[in-house]
């Protein structure tokens, strides 16, 4: 009996600081402040597509695996964020724009980490194969510094970034899709071709 209380003793005890550990080391990344980062370069970042094979394996580099033309980002920091993605995605498909595209979802957080796999299993299930080389999950320390460039309050709007052929920072919207804000990409990209 008395090592059955002392194995729930350990139990809780171990839980309880798991829980604190994570909480203090970011497991609930406090809001970063919105800005506008138009003409900074986007920081390197790699990040991994829904289609690769394992963890480490197929890694993105954003911006440089796309140097040379104009890529569009559409950042997420949180689940809800993904109702307006999907505006943004029909809207630029059904423009036509053709435009190197990628959804980014950006989970803050050491919990987040150390629930990519469990998250990333999630989105597949969720997510058309055909599509999942067009979404590229960071986590942790990626997700914060892609956060510090575009900031998170509002975190169910998007955050859409059109970067130019060197990673500049051309255009960029974090107030949710309408159809003018739309025509005003369309004609950012053009500036760029």
């Amino acid at each position: 009996m008395i090592s059955v209380m002392r194995k729930l003793l350990f139990t809780v005890l171990f839980v309880g600081f798991l829980s604190a550990a994570l909480f203090s080391f970011g497991g609930c990344s406090s809001p970063v402040p919105n800005r506008n980062p138009i003409g900074e370069v986007f920081p390197t970042i790699e990040a991994t597509p829904l289609d690769a094979e394992g963890e480490g394996s197929g890694e993105v580099r954003i911006p440089g695996d796309f140097a040379g033309a104009p890529l569009l980002l559409l950042v997420g920091y949180v689940q809800d964020a993904q109702f307006d993605i999907d505006r943004w995605l029909f809207g630029v498909l059904d423009a036509e724009l053709g435009v190197a595209l990628r959804e980014v979802p950006a989970a803050r957080g050491m919990a987040a980490s150390l629930a990519s796999g469990f998250i990333d299993s999630g989105m597949r299930k969720g997510i058309p194969q055909t599509e999942w080389g067009a979404v590229v999950t960071t986590y942790g320390k990626t997700a914060d510094t892609i956060a510090k460039v575009t900031g998170t309050e509002r975190p169910r709007n998007a955050r859409v970034l059109l970067l130019d052929g060197e990673g500049v920072i051309r255009w960029f919207h974090d107030a949710g899709f309408s159809a003018a804000t739309l025509i005003a990409l369309r004609s950012a990209l053009a500036e760029l071709r």
